[in-house]
């Protein structure tokens, strides 16, 4: 079996050591770099599956490390980490094609998901295996597919990529400027109302169900919330 390869930049020594040990736990490739300098040295030598970088760094920061991997062409998914949750860094991060943010301090189990829900098999696909439980609904990205003991929808691709984005979430907020950008590429009014047409249609799905209600919170404008959580597991 391949390990996947992921690099991590941060300069916390504790917070980096921690982290390169709980994903090689997960059987994981890890090189950790402790500054940017560092990061872009490895990366030219190598690439990776994955890139996790904190933001503010000495001497490099994580943005200039991500813009750096743009301009070389390499498509290397960026996780960004940061310990302040400023809507124009986030906008900044994604525009530099980050695939995710994670506020200090998180839990490791949801760094674990994120990371198994950004990595993808050989040629771009996604695992085939990962699929998302929900109260009594089951979601399998792969298939588009969303199903209870009684009923099973197709997603469209819309709705599939938002669903996911709530998943991976898990338990989180979803950030309204985080799904515009990443389904969208654009945060507009009109890209706003789209997105809460559906929000809207993920919701009547969900009140099939009604003895085991499923909700996608609207947390004061600011995002969505899937409760309960979903879990992920292998098909």
């Amino acid at each position: 079996m391949i390990k996947a390869r992921i690099l991590v930049a941060e300069d916390d020594p504790n917070f980096g050591l921690v982290m390169k040990s709980y994903l090689s736990l997960q059987q994981y490739d890890v090189t950790l770099c402790e500054d940017g300098n560092k990061a872009l040295s490895v990366l030219q030598h190598q690439d990776f599956d994955l890139c996790i970088l904190d933001v503010m760094m000495p001497f490099c920061d994580g943005f200039t490390v991500a813009q750096r991997i743009q301009k070389s062409g390499r498509k290397m998914p960026v996780v960004f980490l940061t310990a302040k949750a400023l809507k124009e860094d986030q906008i900044k991060g994604y525009r530099l094609g980050a695939i995710d943010y994670l506020i200090k301090p998180f839990d490791p189990d949801i760094l674990l998901l994120k990371v198994q829900a950004i990595l993808r098999l050989p040629g771009g696909e996604e695992d085939p295996t990962i699929q998302y439980r929900i109260g009594p609904f089951v979601f399998n990205p792969h298939l588009r597919q969303l199903r209870n003991d009684e009923t099973q929808w197709k997603l469209s691709p819309k709705e599939n990529s938002l669903l996911e984005l709530l998943c991976q979430k898990k338990g989180t907020v979803l950030l309204r400027e985080e799904a515009l950008l990443k389904i969208w590429g654009e945060e507009s009014f009109f890209t706003g109302q789209s997105m809460n047409v559906y929000i809207t249609k993920l919701r009547n799905y969900f009140r099939t169900a009604s003895e085991h209600p499923v909700s996608i919170e609207n947390l004061h404008s600011k995002g969505f919330m899937l409760t309960p959580a979903a879990e992920a597991e292998e098909g």
